[in-house]
């Protein structure tokens, strides 16, 4: 197969992006032609200037390998003022034509919501059906969306983007639904939500990210010490790993008032790692002073299975999780989670077998207990180990990659 995945921009840290890029990645590994269709934006920087665009008549620009490591086709964006925090493709369907002709595209999978490509390609493909009904195209489509849903709650959104986020589902999701051929649902409460939206039940199929065991093979001989050194780690703790933007739907200032709760639990010392964002100026400050917390900022890859290898336990305090790629890497690992156990946290992580389930974000005595609970009886923690990695050996990139495969294969000829 030839396979365009298209996603509004790249990103070493946001789980969608990184869904996208890892879905290119493992279809080549497993002998498809498979490219990344994206803007020019890395985590809503620019990275290619307009008028590389505007100098190239087909109106994309190809790479072999991108910044991301896999083969990438550049579409010309732009930042959206609104809705907030989106790239918008420019002129999409028709570079879409074009990419599609050249590169002889058999399938297509959008990723995310509220903008305009997965509306775009629904139109193009429903488009080119119609030819092909006519007689007049000879090539067929699969068409496949995934959109990660998190509903627009309150906590996250103001009540004008939480009512335009919507409008958009009640508006696009529709004609997606009518015209995708399979609907890809990181957990069965998502695809819940879908077949309410009007997604049918046969057209959904579980994807929930994947774990990608390369990563783990290509960084097998790091260890943590390497990680604790770099970071001034204090020696002989337990490591409290916490790996996410640090903005406010992940929460992480929760985790520095459990943090702050557990100072006098000497054998504990907390890590809170990922991009910075709305919240990072913040956490900076009310760490600074707090013997038991270290905030390391971004890390690598390299660095994030180093961290994962020290860990004695994960948290995720967040406020809105479609599901929690981390959490399931963590998991591969034999690191058990204290989650806020929202969205497809609840689903995921299952309550005192992987880990132990919140009475939501704010649960600060909640997730104060748990971690006492856990360091104090270190063979529960451990048999929460062994459920959590063979829990998450269950959802590797290369089984889901197989499952999706013969899904999509299953559908030529339609």
């Amino acid at each position: 197969m030839k396979i365009g995945v298209i996603m509004y921009q790249t990103s070493n840290t946001r789980g969608q992006e990184i869904v996208a890029q890892r879905m290119v990645r493992q279809f080549t590994r497993i002998g498809h032609k498979a490219y990344l269709i994206t803007s020019p934006y890395h985590d809503v920087k620019r990275t290619v200037s307009h008028y590389e665009f505007e100098r190239n008549v087909d109106g994309y620009l190809f790479f072999e390998k991108s910044a991301v490591g896999v083969p990438a086709i550049l579409v010309d964006g732009y930042l959206s003022n609104w809705p907030p925090r989106r790239v918008m493709f420019r002129n999409f369907v028709d570079t879409l034509r074009i990419i599609v002709d050249t590169f002889e595209l058999d399938v297509l999978i959008t990723h995310s919501t509220l903008w305009n490509g997965p509306e775009d390609t629904s139109k193009f493909v429903l488009w080119r059906r119609t030819l092909h009904n006519l007689g007049l195209d000879q090539r067929e489509i699969i068409y496949c969306h995934m959109s990660h849903y998190q509903e627009p709650h309150p906590i996250r959104y103001s009540p004008v983007e939480a009512a335009f986020r919507m409008a958009w589902n009640r508006l696009a999701l529709p004609q997606i639904f009518h015209t995708a051929d399979l609907i890809l649902v990181i957990s069965p409460i998502s695809k819940e939500v879908m077949v309410k939206m009007g997604a049918r039940e046969d057209q959904c199929h579980l994807f929930p990210g994947g774990v990608d065991e390369e990563l783990y093979k290509d960084y097998e001989k790091v260890d943590f010490e390497q990680f604790r050194k770099k970071h001034g780690i204090p020696e002989n703790k337990k490591v409290i790993s916490h790996i996410g933007t640090i903005e406010e739907r992940k929460n992480p200032l929760a985790v520095v008032r459990v943090a702050r709760k557990l100072l006098d639990l000497h054998e504990v010392h907390f890590v809170i790692a990922g991009h910075g964002s709305d919240q990072e100026k913040r956490v900076r400050s009310e760490v600074r002073d707090q013997k038991n917390v270290s905030y390391v900022g971004e890390i690598s890859d390299e660095e994030k299975v180093q961290l994962i290898k020290g860990s004695y336990l994960n948290i995720l305090m967040s406020c809105m999780e479609a599901l929690g790629l981390t959490q399931l890497e963590f998991m591969y690992g034999g690191v058990p989670i204290i989650t806020s156990a929202v969205g497809g946290q609840r689903w995921l992580v299952r309550d005192k077998l992987d880990g132990i389930h919140l009475n939501g974000p704010e649960d600060i005595e909640g997730a104060t207990r748990a971690i006492k609970h856990l360091v104090e009886n270190r063979e529960i923690r451990d048999q929460m180990s062994e459920n959590a990695k063979l829990r998450a050996q269950e959802f590797t990139l290369e089984k889901l990659i197989r499952g999706l495969e013969q899904k999509l294969q299953a559908t030529f000829p339609r």
